[in-house]
């Protein structure tokens, strides 16, 4: 029993809860904007029991893919176009494909109706979703967007507990957080069209790992996956020129203020 609570237990419990919340950012950024989908007085219901189901799903994926690991990663189909296009898919790579692909759908869908209504401010006629159906998205794209963070977990220890007890502490934490991104994202809709950005990298950097995964070839050339490096970089990017823009926009209101008022 004291070899569970080990030092260097708590320390992997920490570096995989530290790892669960970095990797589930995206998560819950998406959480935030689909749950947006519903009316508002079933906003953070939808959130809360997406969030908890999630985290239910979750854990049994984890004992599934401890278990059948090799199933996982076993080639169910290869293609070979010609020296146009070759690759070998596994189940892994298929879910992150898929992933990635409605990831970007929604990104764009969401961008090109934000463009299209005329009341910003009042969110125009976007058609809603059932509570149901909003539940039933978030706990499917949370089990997508887990599939890296619970590899990465399987990598890092062995102790089935640990990484329960991480998947758990972080549903917790998402489930606080996303009640204050959800607020900040009604209180700011200018970082709306942020967060859809950045979902749609999000989406690229699924498609460039799940082709990784299926060993995609184009022309003879393999499909990497985008560097972690790289996409934190271009969010940080993106989360920069935002802020400096809304700086610039809050000092320009003000100043025609100042000189609509002073004529």
């Amino acid at each position: 029993m004291d070899g569970l609570f080990s030092l260097d237990n708590m320390f992997t419990l920490g570096v995989l809860i530290l790892l669960q919340a970095v990797l589930g950012f995206d998560n819950l950024l998406y959480i935030s904007i689909e749950s947006r989908r519903v009316e508002q007085s079933r906003q953070a219901y939808v959130r809360r029991v997406g969030i908890s189901l999630a985290i239910i799903f979750r854990i049994i994926l984890l004992f599934a893919i401890v278990w059948v690991i090799k199933f996982f990663q076993a080639p169910i189909y290869a293609f070979s176009f010609g020296g146009i296009a070759d690759g070998v898919f596994n189940v892994h790579s298929l879910i992150v494909l898929v992933g990635g692909v409605f990831l970007i759908y929604t990104a764009v869908k969401e961008i090109l109706y934000m463009l299209s209504i005329e009341d910003l401010e009042g969110g125009g006629t976007k058609t809603q979703r059932s509570t149901v159906s909003a539940i039933a998205i978030i706990v499917v794209m949370n089990l997508v967007f887990s599939f890296d963070s619970i590899l990465s977990a399987i990598a890092l220890t062995d102790v089935l507990w640990l990484m329960i007890v991480a998947v758990i502490v972080s549903g917790i934490m998402m489930v606080w957080l996303s009640d204050h991104v959800a607020e900040f994202l009604k209180k700011n809709r200018m970082y709306e069209v942020l967060g859809l950005f950045i979902l749609f990298i999000v989406g690229i950097l699924l498609l460039s790992e799940g082709g990784h995964l299926a060993q995609l070839h184009f022309f003879g050339f393999a499909v990497e996956p985008m560097s972690k490096t790289t996409f934190y970089f271009v969010i940080g990017v993106l989360i920069v020129i935002q802020a400096v823009q809304s700086r610039y926009r809050k000092k320009l209101v003000a100043q025609r203020q100042a000189e609509l008022a002073a004529g």
